[in-house]
């Protein structure tokens, strides 16, 4: 039996246990859950940089070394990570200033897409490899695919706690920490290498197209709704790990892209969070507009 013949049960704990049987599910878990852990931490650091568009780009330039890859006729991950780390070295040593790097970035981007359409059309076949990139294909990643993430994961990780503080420092106030000696260029360089890492190992699950879903929307969830840097990375990795987990479930019994069901997750949270808050001003107003006291009717009845 197939995994597209097997019924939902409505039983979570049968429906787990079947699901659990295929070997691709278990590898999709494994490889998601490094994935989302790694996109909520550095998602964080994007949010708070304000380099959105950093990783919207960096996925672009990772299909352009897909593309070459395919060429090659080499692992498209690995020209994806070239690319993605290629381009992050040259928009943080072009882009002093994250806030103020969107010209260097655009650059870049328009070159390495440039590239891309160059390896494309050198290349005689049908390059689905390369297009799976495009919107992921996390169900399809082998044994050896979930090492390499599982790897690259934790070097990101790791890199991010040895410079954790004078990253979050230079994040919050990049003014600041310039003032107090730190090395802007040389910290911007390090967080552009490893967020080429990140997107590198993400676009397995949710695609180029799709980078947004777990690189920004659940810390921009998280930003909104903490204000200690901890908390807000650990709300961040929560959502991120749901919206994998519960899109990959979903995805096994519709049978429908899973990245749909992540990326329609996330955003519906970030919706609700926005809604919600928009809600609570709106009362608050009303909740503070009693009238104070007339203070000539307390002298009165004295």
């Amino acid at each position: 039996m197939t995994s597209d013949q097997i019924p939902f049960q409505w039983n979570l704990v049968t429906d787990l246990r079947t699901m659990w049987e295929f070997p691709f599910m278990r590898n999709a878990f494994e490889a998601g859950t490094m994935i989302a852990i790694v996109a909520g931490i550095i998602g964080y650091f994007v949010v708070l940089r304000r380099s959105s568009f950093a990783a919207h780009a960096l996925g672009h330039a990772g299909f352009s070394g897909a593309a070459a890859a395919v060429l090659y006729a080499v692992n498209p991950v690995y020209g994806l990570l070239l690319f993605t780390t290629g381009g992050g070295a040259l928009m943080g040593l072009l882009g002093r200033r994250a806030a103020t790097r969107d010209v260097e970035i655009g650059t870049v981007l328009a070159f390495m897409l440039g590239l891309g359409l160059l390896f494309l059309s050198f290349y005689n076949g049908y390059a689905s490899e390369a297009y799976s990139i495009l919107f992921g294909e996390i169900l399809g990643i082998s044994v050896s695919g979930v090492v390499f993430t599982i790897e690259a994961g934790a070097v990101v990780l790791v890199a991010l706690a040895l410079v954790y503080r004078p990253l979050l420092f230079a994040s919050l106030d990049e003014d600041v920490a310039e003032a107090k000696g730190l090395p802007i260029l040389a910290l911007g360089l390090i967080f552009m290498l490893l967020l080429g890492v990140a997107i590198t190992i993400a676009v397995q699950i949710v695609g180029v197209l799709l980078i947004f879903a777990l690189m920004v929307t659940p810390a921009a969830v998280a930003v909104r709704l903490t204000r200690r840097p901890w908390t807000g990375m650990l709300v961040s990795v929560a959502i991120a790990l749901f919206a994998t987990w519960v899109g990959l479930f979903v995805q096994f019994y519709a049978q429908y892209p899973a990245s749909f069901f992540i990326v329609s997750i996330a955003f519906a949270i970030y919706v609700a969070v926005r809604g919600g808050q928009s809600l609570l001003r709106s009362f608050a107003p009303r909740a503070n507009s009693t009238p104070p006291a007339d203070p000539s009717a307390a002298t009165n009845s004295g």
